[in-house]
């Protein structure tokens, strides 16, 4: 296990570009092998979970190039198997979405109960609603090892071929809007998909896959109409992956956090505009250049809480897109806390995403959990150096900003977590002046 040790209290200054959006690559990794020809990706971002998607690619039998300067090229004509490996499976919650291209290449798939941030129940239901929806058929597979561990497995079956439906998604997931745009490009007539997900990257997933031959309507909406074929391109196709909104997003809380003068590059200003509003409301003003693509936080802005009319105390919650993102929550948390005055978080998508609030608690935060899915954050609190521990992504980077942000020298301990969904951060930090060092084999004593 690796760790990160941080001398914080340093004024950060510079740019910093955004990578691409993991959160698009992911399931274009997956919608990759319903190609007939080779598929190159650009602005790629070179991280754990989409390295782990492309092995995954790979052991299915594609041909799968390493990721350089953000391309990467996937040739899926060598497809061998339709079963995903146990170990790359568990390790990251996308590998779902291989169930999706395996159908439409091979007619089944097995998929293995999938890993991910511990931030919550995150049900598959949607995913194999709609995959019987289109007629695969699909059942449970349980086997019991003689270490008592049980193997779950979900068993796919479509060998007559899928066919178009008209779908109702029972929540607005994304991941399963994302398998059921993919399995409807390879079945035979039109599928629609109505109470989808609409995130920038399911948006990005469609331009994919319409770049493919397949004809997709209502792309940005909850309805999508898919004009499923097989007669889909065989000429090489590439794509570029659009920027990390969420990245983006991080970087602004990182700049507020530790009173900062940084610009942020390569940013889609377009998808920034409630992230923008929310941070504006606990006292954080962007200035956006949307010609140059990029983003601007001041470091000698006074962080001022806004109360809501009457001086009611502001409420900040998350929704699906346009809403604000869940991924931000735990980024929002640690900068409120350096902002002067009282707002309440509720976080309504994740029970578990906030429990890494007591770490902060530890830090010197003035933050009271009042259930699973809220809290309420008084700040500015002067935050001091801890030994920490990672426990997701997003929360991961939040510890990071808090011990960016902190008098002293903090530990990061399992940055595994943050490396998933930040590319290089800890070199991209020491070009803004952060002091921040990676040590391999670290542990223990972390909260």
């Amino acid at each position: 296990m690796s760790a990160f040790i941080v001398d914080g209290k340093r004024k950060l200054s510079g740019s910093i570009q955004v990578a691409g959006n993991k959160n698009e690559a992911l399931p274009l990794i997956s919608a990759a092998l319903i190609s007939k020809s080779p598929v190159t990706f650009r602005n790629v971002p070179d991280i754990a979970d989409v390295r782990n998607m492309l092995k995954i690619a790979e052991v299915l039998g594609a041909s799968v190039t390493p990721i350089i300067n953000g391309t990467v090229t996937i040739d899926p004509s060598g497809l061998t198997t339709s079963i995903l490996p146990l170990e790359l499976s568990s390790a990251i919650r996308a590998s779902i979405l291989f169930a999706s291209s395996l159908l439409v290449r091979t007619g089944q798939a097995i998929i293995r109960q999938p890993g991910g941030d511990m931030i919550g129940h995150r049900r598959l239901d949607t995913h194999f609603l709609v995959f019987q929806a289109l007629g695969a058929k699909f059942q449970i597979e349980r086997k019991v090892s003689s270490d008592i561990t049980q193997e779950i497995n979900f068993v796919l079956d479509a060998q007559a071929g899928l066919r178009g439906a008209d779908i109702y998604l029972d929540e607005a997931s994304v991941t399963a809007t994302e398998n059921a745009v993919i399995a409807a490009a390879g079945a035979n007539g039109v599928t629609i998909i109505a109470n989808a997900a609409s995130e920038p990257h399911v948006q990005g997933l469609c331009r994919f896959i319409e770049k493919l031959g397949i004809t997709i309507e209502g792309i940005g909406s909850n309805v999508l109409t898919i004009h499923g074929s097989d007669k889909r391109v065989t000429t090489p196709v590439e794509h570029t992956v659009g920027s990390d909104y969420i990245e983006a997003g991080s970087f602004i809380g990182l700049a507020a956090a530790t009173q900062s003068d940084i610009t942020i590059t390569g940013v889609d200003t377009s998808v920034m505009r409630m992230i923008l509003f929310q941070f504006e409301r606990i006292g954080v003003i962007v200035d956006v250049n949307k010609e140059q693509h990029s983003l601007h936080v001041s470091g000698r802005q006074p962080l001022k809480i806004r109360k809501d009319l009457g001086g009611a105390i502001p409420r900040i919650d998350d929704a699906p897109w346009p809403g604000f993102p869940s991924d931000l929550m735990s980024i929002m948390i640690v900068t409120a806390t350096q902002s002067e005055g009282t707002c309440l978080i509720h976080e309504k998508m994740f029970e578990s995403r906030l429990f890494f609030t007591d770490k902060l608690r530890g830090m010197g935060a003035q933050i009271v959990l009042c259930d699973p899915h809220r809290c309420v954050i008084v700040g500015p609190s002067p935050l001091y150096a801890a030994t920490l521990s990672s426990p997701d992504i997003r929360a991961g980077y939040a510890l990071l900003i808090a011990a960016l942000a902190a008098e002293g020298k903090s530990i990061i301990n399992n940055i595994e977590q943050i490396d998933r969904g930040y590319e290089h951060i800890d070199k991209r930090l020491l070009s803004l002046g952060a002091a921040i060092e990676r040590r391999d084999g670290c542990g223990g004593g972390s909260q």
